[in-house]
């Protein structure tokens, strides 16, 4: 009796032991299950991406608050057809959602939603849904202001889109949040924060079962940021999670000045290219170096949000050639912000096709590039041979085409090295009198896109007195053929006025805009609320190389212009 007392005592303090080690351990473990996909190569399937920008997550009722049309399956099947391998859907819940307890997500709202992903996963894309900007609109103050109320609202978001979608397939991934970020916080604790969010996610899905338990979930850095301190702090996440189906993402808008066209950054010079370089290097040697999966889930430039016209063309067109060459080099997968601008919506047409056949292109291959996609040649003045280096990037070039027909080497251009003659016999042959754009030669390589050069004649840029109000003050101008670069704004005694004082030169859209086609330059109230009352001394640099300037005299909400030698 007492051997058997004795028997079941030490099976007891044994099943003990067992459970206490498996407490130690989270509810999700991965330790014995068999892996039924590798994940990296999951993300290399997803290269590239687009996403569906300003619908599902526009800040309203519908989708068609910020302006798009609703959504339809031709579009997403557009979107398959034109080379794209995943769809990042990006969702706002907050006004489509009920109150507490609940927060049920709006029935019909799930349904459009839910609709889209149909249609996508039946194109074969993979597809990632998130939270959107759910991010500012209430969490970015909910976290510290009403923290329980904030978490278990996201929570509630969460618990039923894990449900809903709990037995699609694997095709179908969750990303947490997008842009996390949290007011009045040091970066620990807005870490503290985002580690919060994005656990409560992971244990309810991987809780909410079907195939939830093997799904690929998606983790943002802080502010979906590249800092070295923001990419530590989701790879320590990542890590004791121990999770094989996990993937990290970051965003990229380029090098700010560029990005924005700011302090005289008009050209994709070695500043901008070495932020690519160093960026990507550390999301590179932080994640897809140690075998955790990348996604620049968002990338562009942030002029777009202003027109696609604030950087110029050809410096739009080695920005983005460069960035997803170097982007795919270091193992990242990139997805495309569209938020209607680029692929439209209703036309299923690119906006921009030489940027699109760049960026198609570079999915494959690097493209040549030029110094410059533009000559300017003066009016009245005697035409002469004219050069461009090129960047042909491994590329060997194959010819020069005017007209659709092929041009003479020797007699129309000669093409030594790196270095593009096109010869005045040629220039001659183009220009004709009127004042403007006179045709477009292409480069062709032999791989990649090709590179466009435009022929324009010009003259000096007019600018005339005006008189307007802060809020209304425009420049008339005859452009007479050139486009602006840039503006350069200082007071009269050459301090730099307006906004981002650091810098002379101004940024592009924000403070001051041309129209060619109304023939003016709109100088924004965003630069003359911060203005003092005063002189105000204005150099427009154009392209062609011209700089014209101009003063303004502002007093109270009185603006006045007028030229200068």
């Amino acid at each position: 009796m007492k051997q058997i007392y004795g028997n079941i005592i030490v099976t007891s303090l044994l099943l003990l032991g067992v459970i206490i080690m498996i407490s130690l351990f989270p509810t999700t473990s991965f330790a014995k299950e068999k892996v039924n996909y590798d994940i990296n190569a999951y993300v290399k399937e997803m290269q590239p991406g687009w996403n569906l920008g300003n619908s599902f997550d526009a800040v309203d009722t519908d989708e068609t608050a910020w302006g798009n049309p609703p959504v339809t399956q031709s579009l997403i099947n557009k979107v398959a057809t034109e080379g794209y391998k995943s769809i990042r859907i990006p969702i706002t819940f907050d006004q489509r959602m009920g109150s507490a307890p609940n927060y049920q997500i709006k029935p019909n709202f799930l349904q459009r939603v839910t609709n889209t992903i149909d249609w996508a996963l039946d194109a074969d894309l993979k597809v990632m849904i998130n939270v959107h900007h759910d991010s500012w609109i209430w969490l970015e103050n909910g976290m510290l202001q009403d923290h329980d109320a904030s978490l278990a609202r996201y929570e509630a978001i969460w618990r039923q889109l894990a449900n809903h979608f709990k037995n699609y397939s694997s095709n179908l991934m969750f990303e947490s949040i997008n842009e996390p970020r949290f007011s009045h916080s040091s970066v620990q604790q807005s870490q503290e924060y985002l580690d919060q969010l994005n656990s409560s996610f992971y244990h309810i899905v991987r809780d909410s079962g079907g195939n939830n338990m093997t799904r690929a979930l998606v983790l943002p850095t802080l502010d979906t940021g590249t800092e070295q301190e923001k990419l530590n702090g989701l790879y320590q996440m990542i890590q004791e999670l121990n999770d094989p189906y996990l993937i990290s993402t970051v965003h990229y808008y380029g090098f700010w000045p560029f990005s924005v066209n700011i302090a005289g950054y008009t050209t994709f010079e070695q500043d901008t290219k070495n932020d690519i370089i160093q960026t990507f290097d550390r999301v590179h040697q932080t994640f897809t170096a140690n075998g955790i999966p990348a996604i620049i889930g968002e990338f562009g430039l942030l002029g777009f949000d202003t027109s696609v016209d604030v950087i110029e063309q050809g410096e739009k067109l080695k920005y983005f050639e460069y960035m997803m060459h170097y982007a795919q080099a270091k193992n990242l997968t990139h997805m495309l912000w569209d938020n209607g601008q680029h692929l439209g919506r209703e036309s299923l047409q690119w906006g921009d096709p030489q940027l699109s056949n760049m960026m198609k292109a570079s999915w494959e291959t690097r493209s040549a590039t030029a110094e410059a996609d533009f000559i300017y040649l003066k009016k009245d003045e005697s035409i002469q041979d004219e050069s461009l280096d090129l960047s042909l990037n491994g590329n060997t070039f194959q010819s020069l085409r005017y007209n659709d027909q092929a041009l003479h080497e020797g007699t129309d251009y000669t093409i030594t090295n790196d270095k593009l003659v096109l010869k005045k016999h040629l220039l001659e042959q183009i220009v004709a009198y009127e004042i403007g754009l006179q045709g477009e030669v292409t480069a062709t390589f032999n791989q990649g896109a090709n590179w466009y050069i435009q022929i324009i004649l010009y003259d000096t840029p007019i600018l005339q007195q005006t008189q307007g109000t802060i809020n209304n003050f425009t420049i008339p101008v005859i452009f007479n053929g050139n486009k602006l670069a840039t503006m350069e704004a200082v007071y009269a005694y050459g301090s730099p006025a307006g906004p981002q004082n650091w810098t002379s030169y101004k940024e592009f859209g924000y403070t001051f805009t041309p129209s060619y086609n109304e023939n003016k330059i709109t100088i924004t109230s965003n630069f003359f609320n911060e203005v003092h009352d005063g002189e105000v001394h204005l150099t427009f640099h154009f392209w062609s190389g011209d700089q014209i300037k101009y003063k303004i005299l502002k007093s109270g909400q009185t603006v006045s212009g007028f030229t200068m030698l």
